[in-house]
């Protein structure tokens, strides 16, 4: 009889809903979406498309247990490239020539040169910028939209919802410490802070939401947990 409970009791152990099994199960769908943002990444042309990727399969596949890893990266990927690559190319360009700008600036204030002072200028274009990128592309794996009205509809709301703005800011700025002073921890850290972003970004959305998608939303849930 007690031999019989103790394999009962490890069915149980590695049953799917055993909440210990389920947190091994998430934090390796982490690593493994981590380790699909890098590789898609390298080719550096593809990275917007990657990140748009990402933040769709954390808000389906892991946040939402809709969907497998695999499958719903690559099909974000295929599906969300054109948009996302362009868009992207669009952010390094402005980048670019911000980060010139920024860099010339930075030596004028470093020789006294009056106009040095615009360095502060281009350094705060640079952080929106960043922030700017972080709605775009997770926009781009929420929502179907234009190149042009997702650019213009990512800056109204990144302004309308600055708070929120902010909170990401900061969840970068932690994220860079972490990488720095815990690096074994960064080969999580694509997937991690993906989440962070989304558990940010989804109250933001979910104003620009008919009641019809979040209803529907919300029962797709529901039966993911089922």
């Amino acid at each position: 009889m007690q031999k019989k409970v103790q394999v009962l009791g490890m069915n149980s152990l590695f049953s799917y809903d055993n909440k210990f099994f389920q947190a091994i199960n998430k934090i390796a769908d982490c690593f493994f979406l981590s380790v699909l943002w890098v590789l898609f990444s390298i080719p550096i042309i593809t990275a917007g498309a990657s990140c748009t990727a990402t933040y769709y399969t954390m808000n389906k596949a892991i946040k939402g247990n809709r969907g497998y890893v695999w499958r719903s990266f690559w099909d974000s990927f295929k599906s969300n490239f054109k948009q996302s690559t362009l868009m992207w190319l669009i952010c390094l360009l402005v980048g670019g020539i911000l980060g010139v700008d920024a860099y010339i600036t930075y030596h004028m204030l470093g020789n006294g040169e009056k106009l040095g002072v615009f360095y502060y200028i281009f350094l705060v274009m640079i952080v929106f910028l960043i922030l700017w990128m972080v709605y775009l592309f997770s926009y781009v794996a929420r929502f179907e939209d234009s190149i042009k009205q997702t650019m213009k509809n990512c800056g109204i709301i990144a302004v309308a919802n600055l708070p929120r703005t902010c909170l990401i800011f900061l969840e970068l700025v932690v994220f860079v410490l972490i990488f720095f002073f815990v690096p074994v921890l960064s080969i999580f850290a694509p997937a991690l802070l993906c989440l962070a972003f989304n558990l940010t970004l989804e109250k933001v959305y979910q104003k620009y939401m008919s009641p019809e998608d979040i209803e529907r939303e919300k029962e797709l849930e529901m039966e993911a947990k089922r």
